[in-house]
């Protein structure tokens, strides 16, 4: 008897095999007493260096495989395995109590892992997993027994698991795992993340797919509409395959589009970019067609390590992205650190609600020393390309002026001191603040261009976590309300002259890019792998019918209703 468990699509496509469950090892711990903390101390010292040999190789596949941000993951796990806030309160508690180092580990772990997990914060929530993950490889050698190697597997499967955790993830072996799905996790959770780059067919958030699927019964991953499809008959069996291979052929057809520019069907042009976090990624953006970079994250150059990267290390990495797109646009948006990303070393008090808190263009602002560094850097590199530079988390015109006044000191005394820097570099902000939105005919006469960052203005304006699934049916992009809001961005920026990108999770939405086409949205920067597609999609739109259409969907009053009318009419 078939049956169809619905889930989050999280990377496109369709996959047919066996089920393959991923089973947690039995990490039952008994307390013990021991009358040698020093040898256990030894035994625990010995079992967490087992472990990070194992993180080392399993960090240097997934860098060969996936990349230097994928990579980073692993990196930032080895550092918590030497994270003296979490190892010495292990070896405290052998020594005070004389218990065995199974005990110890566990029940320091479960204590901070409880303390992040009830926070209201996905990075703290992230934290948490990385916690559980890392301590599980310890723990699994404390015990002596195995933790399951996905890289072993040599058959065409389908991995079943509650999460796969990053360490899971990254060595899964492209030519025998042809997709997966989890009880749990989002779209911008590491294990979805990672399918995309790996471009295997993945669901997340399933909720009931490891007490609903046995091991070795075939299972069919509908990556396109999230779904799992259990023991399906023969029919359902032929039904998917023709599904399959119509998005085959339909990635053949985009392929095809890789060196054309991107117009509609009256001859109007916007601009298809990327968003990318590595100098790697850039490979990922030509390969698909990529008309410039329209976000280089650039805060993976400081993560997974214990200390800032240096001004050279800075430059080497702008330099290469700059000379790879050639005379492309690159959008570099400055150090964007804080709400879910975390800098260990920077040593930055704990906040309550760091989204709303000392991150990106006020931590910037504040540690002048870190933020003038990276200006430095970039402008060096700003010759071997076409280098144009934003702030992100701009919430005044003060801001703006102070950061651009920054860079434009950082400017002067490098061609005083004879370093050819460009002059032609466009400077911009991030538009993710409501406030900036509102006021963003003012901004219009001082900066050169806006990228609309939808992840965080939809959440900001519809005061949603967009990673607390309680509140998810608030993460709204089609909103009018947001449309508004995005609507006035486009026209403040048109009225000066200057043009307006959006880099959100919303450029590249099958069902946005009409109505994003309407409010004349100049660049639509996206995922690598989006871009074919969505150039597809809008060489078959009209801009002008597009544009006739704007007051009314801007005129309507829910999602429902935009959506509707979307389809119906464009």
């Amino acid at each position: 008897m078939s049956k169809i468990i619905k889930g989050i699509a999280a990377s496109a496509g369709i996959a047919f095999a066996k089920a393959y469950r991923l089973e947690n090892p039995d990490l039952t711990i008994v307390k013990q007493s021991i009358s040698n903390p020093e040898e256990e101390i030894q035994r625990f010292n010995d079992a967490l260096e087992t472990a990070k040999q194992e993180l080392e190789v399993i960090k240097e596949k997934a860098n060969k495989d996936l990349g230097e941000d994928k990579a980073a993951i692993f990196a930032a796990h080895l550092l918590v395995l030497s994270d003296p806030e979490l190892i010495n309160p292990i070896k405290d508690r052998i020594k005070s109590e004389n218990v065995n180092a199974e005990y110890s580990l566990n029940e320091t772990a479960t204590m901070f892992i409880q303390m992040f997990e009830s926070m209201d914060n996905e990075y703290m929530k992230e934290r948490a997993a990385d916690i559980k993950d890392v301590t599980k490889r310890v723990l699994a050698r404390l015990l002596g027994v195995t933790i399951s190697n996905p890289s072993m597997i040599s058959e065409e499967v389908i991995i079943i698991a509650e999460d796969l955790t990053p360490s899971d993830t990254a060595q899964l072996n492209r030519d025998f795992v042809l997709g997966f799905t989890t009880d749990i996790g989002g779209r911008t959770s590491h294990s979805a993340i990672m399918a995309r780059s790996m471009e295997i067919p993945a669901v997340v958030g399933a909720k009931t797919v490891t007490s609903d699927i046995e091991n070795g019964v075939t299972v069919i991953v509908d990556g396109l509409d999230g779904q799992i499809i259990v023991n399906p008959n023969d029919e359902t069996i032929s039904e998917y395959q023709a599904k399959k291979e119509k998005y085959e052929v339909q990635k053949v057809e985009w392929a095809k589009l890789v060196n054309e520019s991107t117009v509609t069907s009256d001859n109007h042009h916007v601009e298809l970019a990327a968003n990318i976090g590595t100098p790697e990624d850039v490979k990922g953006v030509l390969a698909n067609g990529g008309e410039g970079v329209g976000l280089y994250r650039t805060e993976f150059l400081y993560m997974g390590r214990d200390q800032l990267p240096t001004e050279e290390e800075q430059f080497e990495a702008y330099k290469t992205v700059l000379e790879r797109m050639e005379s492309k646009p690159v959008v570099v948006r400055t150090l964007d650190i804080g709400g879910d990303k975390e800098l260990p070393y920077l040593h930055l008090p704990k906040e309550l609600n760091p989204f709303l808190g000392f991150r990106a263009i006020r931590l910037c602002l504040e540690e002048q020393e870190i933020f003038r560094t990276q200006l430095r850097a970039l402008l060096r590199a700003s010759t071997y390309g076409n280098l144009k530079i934003m702030f992100p988390m701009i919430a005044t015109l003060d801001e703006f002026r102070q950061a651009k006044a920054i860079l434009l000191d950082e400017k002067k005394k490098l061609v005083e001191s004879g370093i050819q820097v460009s002059e032609n570099i466009e400077i911009g902000i991030m538009v993710e603040i409501p406030s900036t939105a509102v006021l963003a005919d003012q901004f219009a006469k001082e900066v050169d261009f806006f990228s609309i960052g939808t992840n965080d203005l939809i959440q900001y304006t519809m005061a949603a976590d967009r990673m607390n699934e309680r509140v998810s049916y608030l993460y709204q992009p089609y909103n009018p309300s947001i449309l508004r809001l995005v609507s006035t961005v486009i026209d403040a920026a048109h009225k000066e002259g200057k043009w307006a990108g959006m880099c959100g999770e919303m450029a590249g939405d099958p069902i946005a890019i009409p109505i994003l086409l309407s409010l004349g949205l100049d660049e639509f920067s996206m995922s690598a792998t989006s871009i074919l597609p969505a150039r597809s999609q809008i060489k078959k739109l009209s801009k002008e019918k597009a544009s006739s259409l704007k007051e009314k969907i801007l005129s309507m009053s829910t999602t429902e209703e935009v959506v509707d009318f979307v389809q119906k009419n464009l």
